[in-house]
């Protein structure tokens, strides 16, 4: 096992999970169906699973460190050239297992939504041994599902300055066992979709989810795809509510991990409730626009580059001026981030030459 040795300075965002080498295909006519062959309009291929959420976040300025298992293969190589060389994220407690291949997923994004095909082998370690003792963060992000059984690693962090947000993924059984949110109290902020909490609280609209979850945590945001999102944050006594961004999708994998990378930034910012909500959602769906999800996610140029053409549409036009409104206060932002105004990268597999230049 190799392991990268970079000074141990405290980072705004830690965060672990699986990594997957993504290949997406964009702009099918149809489903695939046997004895047939589809051609795509479009395909990419990029780093997935938890690289969605570490990009996203490292791409909005946050100094992000992630633990995750790689492949000794050409995929791993070059997954963990192009994390640490151009996305600047920290992989000092992540590894390259010897004889352990990378997981891959190919996904169709067809109509909105996404089919996948998944092949990997659970990481030769538990997290706990992967990681160690958690760095210094101001931040971590963590699933509260125990697929292990292990006491989760991020209890490490105790009732110190470092922010926990927590979600949770599908349940493929469906049961919705509200046991899975016990250690909910001990968290910052919950950031389920509106299936996840209703499911989870026995609830039927998004809004009594809410209520519910508020009660157990101080950040409660629940997401509603194109809808928009609510949220409560009892540490300041604010809620929210704001409305999704019409946008055309192409494909909406990582978009709720775009959304996530947004509140933290927003939440470590000490911006007002709204405007998080409202930030998050405009990271959400300036990525859903591109396809794959860790390359998708926007940097404050891509920010910029939406927010200029949205003011100059607002003369003349309700609904642009209302978003044009609801955005004043990028203004100030982008103005602040204008050095550092980092875009979008292209989706596409290396040659095995530049992966051996970076190993």
């Amino acid at each position: 096992m190799t392991n990268t040795q970079n000074p141990d300075t405290r980072l705004d965002l830690f965060l672990t999970g699986p990594l997957f080498f993504d290949i997406v295909f964009t702009g099918l006519p149809a489903s695939p169906q046997p004895g047939t062959e589809v051609w795509a309009e479009g395909m990419g291929s990029l780093p997935g699973g938890i690289a969605n959420l570490a990009v996203a976040a490292s791409r909005l300025g946050l100094k992000t460190g992630l633990a995750a298992g790689f492949g000794d293969d050409a995929y791993g190589a070059w997954a963990w050239s192009l994390l640490e060389q151009q996305e600047k994220i920290d992989l000092q407690r992540s590894r390259t297992f010897r004889g352990w291949h990378s997981a891959v997923t190919v996904s169709l994004a067809r109509q909105g939504d996404r089919s996948m095909i998944t092949h990997g082998h659970p990481i030769p370690v538990t997290q706990r041994e992967l990681i160690g003792t958690p760095p210094p963060a101001r931040a971590a992000l963590a699933e509260l599902v125990r697929p292990d059984g292990e006491e989760p690693w991020w209890k490490d962090y105790g009732a110190g300055e470092t922010l926990v947000f927590a979600g949770v993924g599908w349940d493929p059984s469906e049961l919705w066992d509200p046991a899975v949110l016990a250690d909910l109290p001990l968290c910052h902020a919950f950031l389920p979709n509106h299936v996840e909490a209703m499911a989870y609280t026995r609830t039927d609209t998004p809004e009594t989810a809410l209520s519910r979850l508020s009660d157990q945590v101080p950040l409660a945001v629940v997401t509603k795809g194109a809808d928009g999102a609510i949220a409560t944050d009892a540490s300041t006594g604010e809620t929210a509510s704001v409305p999704g961004l019409r946008v055309n999708a192409l494909d909406p994998t990582g978009a709720g991990d775009v959304f996530a990378a947004g509140m933290v930034t927003g939440t470590l910012e000490q911006w007002p409730l709204e405007q998080r909500l409202l930030f998050a959602s405009l990271c959400s769906a300036l990525s859903v626009q591109h396809f794959g999800g860790s390359l998708a996610a926007p940097g404050w140029g891509d920010i910029m580059d939406w927010w200029e053409p949205a003011k100059a549409r607002s003369a003349g036009n309700q609904e642009s001026a209302d978003i044009a409104r609801r955005y004043g206060f990028l203004d100030d932002l982008v103005s602040d981030k204008a050095h550092n105004a980092v875009r979008r990268a292209e989706a596409t597999f290396g040659l095995l030459t530049e992966v051996e230049a970076f190993s």
